[in-house]
């Protein structure tokens, strides 16, 4: 097979060789490649990122990744204004009924879960998106109009409810949205903006520390905040399209094709990539799936490979979440202990994680499709596991020793530069990836579930476990990390340089890893000719 191709990004083990009897022949390029279709249509159609079309499409994608960030206010918001007391006087929150309020928001959540995946894919995403959008500025409302407890307590639970459509919806419409070649960047980029939400949350209530009032408005202001992506999203997502692959869940074939065109192709209806795109989508996609029944969830664990990626949704939920106690029970201490004891300034190291992380995450895309999924989580979960060591040693030693205290806290913030680098575009792309059409948005819905049951654990049982075993408890996050890379190594499918309907492919072999490691010998000519030679 010959195509045509300016760049080399799907291209591994890249090296310039010589053809010709004298040794002055023509320059070649020679490495290996997946034996893709798409891959060989994106050589011969050289998109240029930033054409017209795909700055609508970035836009277009940009009002789903507001789902994330609706999700990164709901998730901080809480824990910052229980260390207001005006707030805490208000609502008469004590520490007999703090854990069940702050639990309220995980328990709409987990209830939530039940119907978000039937609701996208009933409704399609865009509507699942409006829907929870919707439940969530009613859960705000709720609760910076409170007046009571109670109401504080139903507007938690509520907004936890719409925060795990938005979850599912989301990222279901990011990955089917995304153009092929930077799929795995665009659709990364939706869990990085839970960053978008924690970093205004967590410096608005910084910022409001210094309002020497008791009024209500120092609190009342970021809960209301909390529904503002919620807003955005319930404006914008009227102007978007509906996925090209909920269509042809449809039998809307036309539709699909028009919207493919329009994004993908750059208005050219002969676009290869559109063509290769509409070929697969009518090979794997069925209009008589589980997506059309509500009650459905069998298909998820109905056969071989089906288990096999919920295992890896599963794997994506539980190594992405209990990799470390929640951060803030370790500033308060290792602040303290190395000499910080000004409650502004542990406040601003707690507010530093947020853009801290983002940038990480934002740099790990760069490397999604170049290193590929499965070296990038080896090396985070690697460098995870290290971090930990380090930062275990220092609690163990650090009473009476700042600087000891100081290092543990350097190390915590490289450990969450290392976490965000990979797994967190990972907990949005992998799964998205792994997932076939008719299960995603219900796999995705499972995958929410299975968070939630993992904060839970990893929220309610660290303080108790560290108050009678002191840092000795680090040590199982150690040990969870480092076998996180031997689960990755094993287990883990690569899907880079993949449509997603070629990625379903992977899970018929009788051996996934392998088959997603197969390549094929690439020659790349001065000309710019592809040549591909026989599988190795």
């Amino acid at each position: 097979m010959d195509s045509k191709t300016g760049y080399t990004d799907y291209i591994e083990g890249v090296h310039k060789t010589q053809s010709g009897t004298s040794g002055h022949g023509e320059t070649v390029l020679e490495g290996r490649i997946h034996e893709s279709r798409m891959e060989a249509a994106l050589m011969q159609e050289k998109p240029y990122a930033w054409r017209k079309s795909f700055l609508k499409l970035y836009a277009v994608i940009f009002v789903g990744y507001l789902c994330s960030a609706t999700n990164g206010f709901d998730a901080n918001t809480f824990g910052g204004l229980s260390a207001i007391p005006s707030f805490v006087t208000f609502f008469g929150i004590t520490p007999d009924n703090q854990g069940l309020v702050a639990a309220l928001y995980v328990i709409g959540n987990v209830a939530g879960s039940f119907f978000a995946g039937p609701c996208a894919d009933t409704y399609g995403r865009r509507i699942g998106m409006a829907i929870g959008s919707g439940i969530c500025i009613i859960g705000a409302i709720l609760q910076a109009a409170g007046q009571n407890l109670a109401t504080l307590m139903a507007g938690r639970f509520i907004l936890g409810m719409g925060a795990v459509l938005v979850q599912t919806s989301g990222p279901s419409y990011v990955v089917e949205m995304a153009y092929p070649k930077y799929r795995g960047q665009l659709t990364g980029g939706f869990q990085t903006c839970f960053f978008l939400g924690t970093i205004v949350s967590t410096w608005l209530e910084y910022g409001l520390n210094f309002c020497n009032t008791q009024s209500s408005f120092v609190w009342r202001i970021p809960l209301a905040v909390q529904g503002l992506p919620s807003i955005l999203v319930l404006i914008f997502v009227w102007f978007i399209p509906e996925t090209p692959r909920w269509h042809m869940g449809q039998d809307q074939h036309e539709r699909a094709r028009e919207i493919l065109i329009k994004y993908h192709g750059d208005g050219n209806p002969d676009s290869l990539v559109v063509a290769v795109e509409m070929e697969e989508m009518m090979e794997v996609i069925s209009i008589t799936g589980s997506d059309k029944r509500f009650w459905d969830f069998a298909p998820l664990f109905s056969s071989p490979s089906a288990r096999y990626r919920t295992f890896l949704v599963t794997c994506i939920a539980w190594f992405g979440q209990l990799d470390l106690p929640p951060t803030s029970y370790y500033f308060p201490l290792m602040a303290k202990t190395a000499g910080i004891t000004s409650v502004q300034t542990q406040l601003l190291l707690n507010a530093l994680q947020t853009p801290i992380m983002m940038v990480a995450a934002l740099c790990g895309l760069r490397f999604v499709e170049k290193i590929g999924r499965r070296k990038l989580l080896m090396f985070s979960s690697a460098g995870m596991s290290a971090s930990v060591i380090v930062i275990t040693a220092c609690t163990a030693n650090q009473e009476g020793k700042p600087a000891v205290g100081g290092t543990g806290v350097a190390f915590l913030y490289v450990f969450l530069v290392v976490f965000a680098f990979a797994w967190t575009p990972m907990q949005s792309l992998y799964p998205s990836e792994v997932l076939p059409f008719n299960t995603r948005a219900k796999g995705l819905a499972y995958m929410n579930f299975m968070v939630n049951c993992v904060n839970i654990l990893n929220t309610y049982v660290p303080p108790v476990a560290i108050t009678r075993t002191s840092w000795r408890f680090y040590i199982l996050y150690i040990v969870w990390d480092a076998f996180g890379v031997i689960i990755v190594y094993f287990f883990f499918v690569e899907t880079k340089g993949r449509n997603l309907e070629e990625i379903d492919q992977i899970f018929d072999s009788p051996h996934p890893v392998k088959a997603s490691l197969e390549t094929k010998h690439a020659i790349i000519k001065e000309d710019g000719t592809v040549k591909m030679a026989d599988t190795a």
